[in-house]
């Protein structure tokens, strides 16, 4: 059997001095499909962050192998691993093509082509009615 994709052994993280997480164990393979489920303050953010480094967290977290607990957001995401928070959160100053773009920044230079951008309008076809229009505007004014 192969390692797992993704492993969180013992992961803690805290808010200041407020714990937020105690502890959370699991491992993802490759090719799964996993949600985190709970109520509200239940830590499910909070993981994601410690995942892709926005916050400090204890324990060790493995990706594809390699220990990415301690690393910043930037290196996690070289690495694979974005971190989308839910929300608006839009440039709003750039269009809906240019936000789509930004995902690609920390590729190696020139790996972002039109197929990808392709790719993104076959999934959510309502962004390639919307690519020029600004982020965060319903009419496009």
């Amino acid at each position: 059997m192969s390692e797992p994709l993704l492993v969180l052994d013992d992961v803690r993280a805290f808010y200041g001095n407020v714990p937020a997480l105690f502890g959370v164990s699991f491992d993802v393979a490759e090719g799964e499909v996993v949600a985190l489920l709970g109520a509200n303050g239940a830590g499910k953010s909070t993981t994601l962050r410690a995942i892709s480094g926005v916050i400090t967290a204890t324990g060790r977290i493995t990706f594809a192998g390699r220990r990415i607990d301690g690393r910043t957001p930037d290196d996690v995401a070289r690495l694979g691993i974005a971190h989308v928070p839910e929300g608006r959160g839009l440039f709003r100053s750039l269009s809906v093509r240019e936000n789509l773009r930004t995902g690609s920044f920390v590729l190696p230079r020139g790996s972002e082509s039109a197929e990808d951008t392709e790719r993104v309008f076959e999934l959510f076809p309502v962004l390639r009615a919307r690519a020029s229009q600004q982020a965060g505007t319903l009419s496009g004014a």
